[in-house]
């Protein structure tokens, strides 16, 4: 594999990366265009898994039955625009340099850098599959914090919320999002990764792993991965009813599942939510449903202005569940009324739901 993968790097950096950073005049900055070679290598493998294999299971098993694929049209696009934009961007400008910084200015390729775990526990470096692993162990506990904190936080939900706005909850939805929430979450996890001695080629292969996780997990399919693994592993079940509507009549109930691959952080600490039936997904809130009518550049200002209008008042650092008001203020959801936030069904009723009282119940807040 390693034979054939540097060739391909190699011309995807001499056909493709170096005339486009000639083009764009971006070839003087720091950081290795191989990089960002890798990168975009791992974006299309990416998408050719989610477009050829995800795909197609949610039309074999569908958790949710629609009547058509309107709202995941934007969704593509996101995922396309980041993979292939965005992602391998921030890796050539951010990545390189910060892990430049963080190795003392040492950049050559096989100079040991003065810090993270290797240094510091010398045994790792002969067993790097096992560092490896403990890197993606760290990486997965700190995103779950991070994911939490997103939730919590009132100006960071403002901003996570666009994410949870989707009514069809698809293989694509993983990279719709505010991009000032990815650059948020991308310079914990990468500032994370950095101190503990992550190279740049390792980050892209934790991050792939963990994409690749999250693309399945938001995978509109009614399968998971068994009463055993599922205790282990985030599976599409699992994370679903993290993107249920708020139930008015169980508020807390959706205040569950943050793990990205492993479920067992909710395990240990609580926030593990299992043997629920599949819940419609997306928001009640109408200052974040809104975001379903939008097109991307639209969903982008709207977010910010939500963002914008939470942080700077105090309410936007109390933690807590929230909604927003038409001045983007965030209020307390314990203030409002959750049986009046409704939108139109959007789905065919799921079976399982409909014992439970149909989907017209399951509206409100988040």
């Amino acid at each position: 594999m390693l034979e054939l993968w540097s060739p391909c790097v190699a011309w995807m950096n001499s056909h493709v990366v170096t005339p486009l950073l000639a083009l764009l005049h971006l070839s003087g900055l720091a950081g290795d265009p191989n990089e960002i070679a890798e990168a975009l290598l791992i974006a299309i493998a990416q998408i050719a898994v989610i477009g050829l294999i995800f795909r197609p299971l949610e039309s074999l098993a569908p958790a949710e039955k629609w009547a058509g694929r309107h709202y995941t049209r934007i969704d593509r696009t996101y995922t396309l625009v980041m993979l292939l934009g965005l992602n391998p961007l921030f890796a050539y400008l951010v990545l390189t340099p910060l892990a430049n910084w963080f190795s003392g200015g040492v950049a050559a390729v096989g100079d040991t850098a003065s810090s993270g775990l290797a240094h510091w526990l010398p045994w790792f470096g002969q067993h790097p599959l096992t560092l490896f692993f403990i890197y993606y162990l760290i990486y997965d506990f700190v995103y779950y914090w991070m994911h939490r904190t997103q939730h919590a936080m009132p100006w960071w939900w403002a901003l996570h919320s666009m994410h949870h706005s989707q009514r069809q909850l698809s293989c694509w939805t993983n990279d719709r999002g505010s991009y000032v929430d990815g650059f948020l979450q991308s310079m914990v996890l990468a500032t994370v990764g950095l101190f503990i001695g992550v190279e740049p080629d390792q980050f892209a292969l934790l991050m792939f792993i963990g994409e690749l996780a999250q693309n399945f997990s938001h995978t509109n399919v009614r399968f998971g991965f068994g009463r055993l693994f599922e205790k282990v592993f985030v599976d599409p079940k699992f994370h679903r009813l993290h993107h249920m509507i708020v139930d008015p009549d169980r508020p807390r109930l959706h205040d569950c599942n943050y793990g990205q691959v492993f479920s067992v952080w909710d395990v240990v600490f609580g926030t593990a939510l299992y043997g629920e039936p599949p819940r419609v997904t997306g928001v009640g809130d109408p200052m974040v449903d809104i975001d379903n009518e939008r097109g991307l550049v639209a969903m982008q200002w709207g977010a910010f202005r939500r963002f914008w209008g939470a942080v700077w008042k105090p309410a936007g650092w109390k933690l807590g569940d929230v909604a927003f008001g038409t001045d983007y203020t965030p209020i307390p959801s314990a203030h409002v009324d959750l049986h009046a936030f409704t939108h139109a069904p959007t789905t065919q009723a799921l079976p399982s739901a409909c014992d439970e009282g149909g989907t017209e119940s399951l509206v409100a807040g988040r």
